[in-house]
């Protein structure tokens, strides 16, 4: 069958197959989740790619010379289907994940990644894109325009489509067999996740946890039909309270080692052949396309530009970051030689030790900061940042798809004007079948291409319901994260842009995270705390005093938390630049930490058999430095603030929307952020907060 007839591929299955039918309701129509089953992603993912290609081929039979239009705007405007179709699709990978759409996922993952290889391999289509690069009506175009067509030809060029027939051959094998290994590492990790608890039966080991967190294991275990007991379910949401709290050191260790050993536990859900075989794919495809390593080649297009800049950075904050650790410890270990404990500390301590050196360095007990941190005060909280910052009013709607009770969804307008500016979900608690972690999606990108079509956003957590009808209570890192998170969702509602490929959040991997970790530094604003830090009990505000002891304590502990994520970020970064024929992770990480000088007492953030980020697809691989790069321009941004007149200085919040949130990824990050600040960032900034002796900064990429 010619994919020039006029058969459409969609045609059989859209009476009954409701991912392929438009989506319908207002302001251009909302994804049906509450219609869909999964029987319905197979046929509609096959007829949607289909269908794609076949907009594809049209493109490539015109017999016109190759023009922006007839070409780059035109595949901008393909695929919107299948789109569609991914969106949904990715819901149900995230949040509702169960044994028969893992099926579906074994079998489709690699069959999507032959496809999109058939498209960046389709030699016609390159052809025509690379005329239009290089033609001389590119220089006529918009910079908007201009920058598209770079994004096309580099993403080509980058995906192999120069390459001899029988090396793009090789790439596409190497991508379908990627696809197939990330689907089960992030199916064996889900495993552990869902299947792994400790279960407590005795009330006396339960001491030390506030009540909150005995309400939400009491839950858990009845979810677990465990009723009478308690469960500490295998998630950084349960894991890291327990540990800060519960006195009972055996279950402290016991907890620990479930959630440190998950995907590493020599079972069918163990990771380490995977992380193996995916290393040396990624090495032998980085080879064909003419990269000396993965790394070389994810950082190609980034803003640290090579592995070797980033590697600068990290161990310019690696050394006082240890420094700290080791002052750390020797504090814990005085108080707990002071209790006469008789112990030394290891891992499973730290938090344990560190909340109680806070306590009595501070007089800050995070168990009276949380009482004060409910959960939808702070949504509150957030949305009133994003009036004040960014002109946003968000209103909840009612009567709204969704795949899921838990899911709210509220719309956005604009305060000043009324006009619609998006849709924001919140799916916000832990189920089975949903990824542990905390995450922001796109379900539609802003354009103006094919009508002005406004964004819908997603934001995702893990917490943990206690007792019904009683408010959730989150701690401080906690509420930091859904401040990051929400940070990620402004910076696509505040798209402006044309063209979809630049819109929102499609950035440079280390730019991404720049608005998300920026607006972190709101939480913690006099305004912010006032209005919405409100005490669950009383509804009076978190006293002044509370807010300073917050304030001072804030670089307290910054050794541990800066150590473990460097940690992580280097073994990502080391894993992608070795080139040893065959790496065993466990031993890798072993040998790294230890030639890096990795204090025993804390381990890595994510450890390579669980490091989603790096495993569970490309996008982070080689590139889990980039939350270190952002928060160098995050630290320096905020700064702008605090020279002019505070965290809500309008003029400075107009030239962050103007320069940074709205412009997705029209003009390149480097520039986009010196119109912002009027200079380029300075590491001072991100060494001051974090509490370390200030460095000389990064050198600029030639």
């Amino acid at each position: 069958m010619s994919l020039t007839s006029n058969f459409n591929p969609v045609d059989t299955a859209l009476s009954n197959n409701p991912l392929l039918k438009k989506w319908e309701g207002p302001n251009g129509g909302l994804p049906p989740l509450d219609k869909v089953k999964t029987e319905n992603f197979k046929p509609a993912l096959e007829a949607a790619m289909a269908e794609n290609l076949s907009e594809i081929d049209r493109i490539t039979s015109n017999p016109e010379k190759p023009t922006f239009e007839n070409t780059i705007a035109t595949m901008e405007k393909t695929g919107q289907r299948l789109m569609q179709v991914q969106t949904i699709y990715g819901i149900w990978s995230s949040t509702m994940s169960d044994e028969a759409f893992q099926k579906v996922e074994q079998e489709m993952e690699p069959v999507m990644a032959a496809f999109y290889d058939k498209i960046t391999q389709n030699e016609k289509l390159f052809k025509r894109i690379e005329a239009v690069y290089n033609g001389p009506e590119k220089k006529k175009l918009t910079p908007e325009q201009q920058r598209l067509i770079w994004l096309y030809y580099t993403n080509f060029v980058r995906a192999g489509a120069a390459l001899s027939p029988k090396a793009k051959e090789e790439v596409s094998e190497i991508n379908q067999k990627l696809a197939g290994l990330f689907t089960k590492f992030s199916q064996n990790l889900l495993a552990d996740e869902s299947e792994q608890v400790v279960v407590i039966e005795k009330e006396e080991d339960l001491a030390g946890l506030p009540q909150s967190l005995i309400d939400a294991a009491a839950n858990a275990a009845a979810k677990k039909k465990k009723k009478g007991k308690w469960v500490i379910t295998n998630t950084r949401s349960s894991v890291d309270p327990f540990l800060t709290y519960a006195s009972n050191r055996a279950l402290r260790e016991k907890v620990w080692k479930m959630f440190v050993n998950r995907g590493d536990n020599g079972d069918k859900n163990d990771n380490n052949a995977i992380i193996t075989e995916i290393l040396q794919l990624r090495a032998r495809r980085a080879h064909l396309l003419g990269f000396k390593t993965h790394a070389h080649w994810r950082l190609e297009n980034t803003m640290a530009k090579t592995p070797e800049r980033t590697i600068e950075l990290m161990e310019a904050v690696w050394t006082p970051a240890v420094a700290r650790v080791h002052e750390e410890v020797k504090d814990m270990q005085a108080l707990a030689d002071k209790e006469g404990a008789n112990i030394k500390i290891e891992p499973w301590d730290y938090r344990y030790y560190a909340e109680k050196v806070r306590k009595a360095r501070y007089d800050l007990d995070q168990t009276e900061v949380k009482q004060y941190l409910q959960l939808e005060k702070l949504r509150e909280g957030m949305f009133w940042v994003a009036g004040e910052l960014f002109n946003f009013e968000f209103s909840p709607v009612s009567n709204i798809p969704v795949n899921h009770s838990d899911v709210r969804v509220w719309e956005v307008k604009d305060k000043k004007t009324g006009a619609h500016v998006g849709y924001w979900y919140f799916d916000a608690f832990a189920r089975e079948g949903k990824r542990s972690g905390a995450w922001m999606n796109a379900y539609r990108d802003q354009q103006k291409l094919i009508g002005n079509v406004t964004t819908i956003v997603s934001n995702n957590s893990n917490f943990v319901q206690g007792k019904e009808g009683e408010p959730i209570l989150i701690s401080w890192d906690d509420a930091v994260t859904l401040f990051h998170e929400f940070g990620h969702a402004l910076h696509g509602l505040s798209s402006n842009v044309t063209y979809p490929s630049l819109s929102g959040t499609n950035v440079v991997r280390d730019y991404v995270e720049f608005p998300s970790q920026l607006l972190e530094h709101w939480l913690s604003t006099p305004e912010v705390l006032q209005r919405f830090a409100l005490h669950y009990q009383t509804g009076k505000p978190i006293p002044s005093t509370l807010a300073e002891k917050i304030k001072k304590a804030s670089t307290f502990n910054q050794g541990f938390a800066t150590t473990e994520y460097l940690a992580s970020a280097l073994i990502d970064m080391k894993l992608h630049l070795s080139e040893l024929p065959k790496i065993n992770p466990d031993s890798f990480e072993t040998a790294t930490l230890k030639d890096l000088g990795m204090p025993r007492e804390l381990v890595m953030r994510h450890r390579t058999p669980q490091f989603a980020h790096i495993f569970s697809g490309d996008s982070y691989s080689a590139g889990y430095y980039s939350y270190l790069w952002s928060d160098v321009l995050t630290a320096d941004a905020y700064q702008a603030f605090t020279e002019a007149n505070g965290p809500y200085d309008k003029n400075v919040a107009g030239r962050l929307s103007k320069y940074v949130f709205s412009v997705g990824n029209t003009i390149d990050p480097e520039i986009g952020y010196r119109g912002f600040r009027g200079r380029d960032p300075k590491i001072d900034a991100l060494m001051k907060k974090r509490g370390f002796p200030v460095k000389t900064p990064v050198k600029k990429a030639k």
